[in-house]
Order: C-alpha cells, then structure tokens, then sequence
C-alpha cells in the first residue's frame, strides 16, 4: 500500500543553528495527517539534524549522493558516509542538480542503483521544462526519464522507489501547473510502471509533486487520486508552513 509523504528539501539555505531550529519547530507541530514527514538540509548539517531530530516522526535525509563508495571524488559524498550519520534515505535527480551539474540519465541510473545496493530509499526526481510542455512533448520526457533511469531495476528494487513530478517550468517561475495537470502526469506515470511490471507495484509506488506547493494549494493537489504527497521547496523552510502540508491531507 504506497504512503503518503511530504518532503522538505531546504537545498543550499540553513546553516547549523538555522537548521537546528528549523527542526525544533517542526517538531513542537503535531503531524496529524499521519503522512511521512521528511526534511533535507545541506549535507555538512546532517548529523547534528539526524540527532535533533531524534524521538520524532521526521526523518532527515540526503539531497544527493556519489556513485562510488569511495576514492579520489573531491567534494563528492558516498551512501556509506550518509549511513554512517543514520541517513537512509536520498533525493536523486532533482532538476537543478539536471540543470546546473549536467546529470543525466546515465548517471542518475548508477547513482540510483549505488543506492540501492547500500540499502537506501531512493526519492528519484523527474520533469519537463516549459519548451517540452509547450510543444507537447512533456509526457515523452517524463517517460525517458524514467525508463532510463529505473526501469532496468527489479520489481523488488521498487519497495526502495519514491518518484516525484517535478514541472520545471512551476517551480519559482510564477507559473503554475493545476492540480488537474498534476493528475494527468501522476496517472501517465503509474500507468508506465504498471504497463513495464505489473498493478501490485504501480499502486504502491508513492509518486510526490513537486511543483510549488503551498499551502493554499496542497489539499487540492493532494486530493487527486494519484498523488501522494509533496516535494517541497521554498515553504518548507518555515515549520508552520511545511507543516501546514504535511497536515493538508
């Protein structure tokens, strides 16, 4: 049965007492939607958010991850060193990491399976840009995307999937995509996974959206038979906000 979560990618803001205190009040709002809550601070802020963290139902967990489980990769962080600091969950294939660092799909398939072979939950991310949606090509994007990147993988690999929709063109541009057209693309994808494994895994697959959701917006949204929760920017980085989501369901 596929879970509903909210996750917080906080991405390059917060440092430590910033996190600190952001979890803190997460923690004093009651989570009453019984939804997975999730936050994402900067990698050098993981322990001592995993620590903070601690008695609560919120699970801190990694914006990105190596391929490799060591060796000569400056800056780079392995599944291994996550673990080591109690992560076990990591978002992969976020659209800026796609646009800024040049990941594709190619890489995004080793790092997804690198993950999984360490025993990590994998919150794989995807999407069109406005050019794709705007000459109708979004649904053949999003299709490449995943069957580059996941569909080699075994049904049972899947128990360790999460997707989540991002539509690069909703995301801080002012534009933003109805929660019809959210439908649409979450029915596409569940129906892609049905048709390459089978029902049982197509309906437990969690498949998030992570177009700007508010709250003013998130119980609509959430309220579409296939999406099951949210990846959240920008309002994660206030606790009333973020919670606010998590609770809207």
């Amino acid at each position: 049965m596929r879970k509903n979560i909210v996750a917080g990618n906080w991405k390059m803001n917060n440092d430590l007492s910033e996190t600190l205190s952001l979890i803190s009040e997460i923690k004093q709002i009651q989570n009453t939607s019984g939804a997975e809550c999730m936050v994402a601070p900067t990698f050098i802020n993981l322990q001592s958010a995993f620590e903070t963290a601690k008695g609560s139902n919120i699970e801190v967990v990694a914006q990105n991850m190596h391929f490799a489980q060591n060796g000569a990769y400056t800056g780079e962080i392995s599944a291994s060193m996550l673990k080591s600091v109690g992560v076990r969950t990591v978002i992969l294939g976020h659209s800026e990491r796609r646009e800024y660092f040049h990941e594709d799909d190619a890489l995004l398939k080793q790092k997804v399976d690198f993950a999984l072979e360490n025993n990590m939950r994998v919150i794989f991310c995807f999407g069109e840009k406005w050019e794709d949606r705007s000459a109708d090509n979004h649904f053949n994007v999003v299709e490449s995307q995943i069957k580059n990147a996941l569909f080699h993988l075994s049904a049972e690999s899947w128990n360790s999937i999460v997707l989540a929709y991002e539509p690069v063109w909703a995301i801080g541009t002012g534009q933003t995509a109805s929660p019809e057209q959210a439908q649409d693309m979450h029915a596409f994808i569940r129906g892609l996974v049905e048709k390459q494994y089978d029902s049982s895994i197509s309906e437990d697959v969690s498949i998030l959206y992570g177009g700007s959701v508010k709250p003013n917006n998130a119980q609509e949204i959430f309220g579409k038979n296939d999406v099951d929760g949210g990846l959240i920017g920008g309002a994660a980085l206030n606790a009333e906000s973020f919670m606010a989501i998590v609770n809207a369901f």
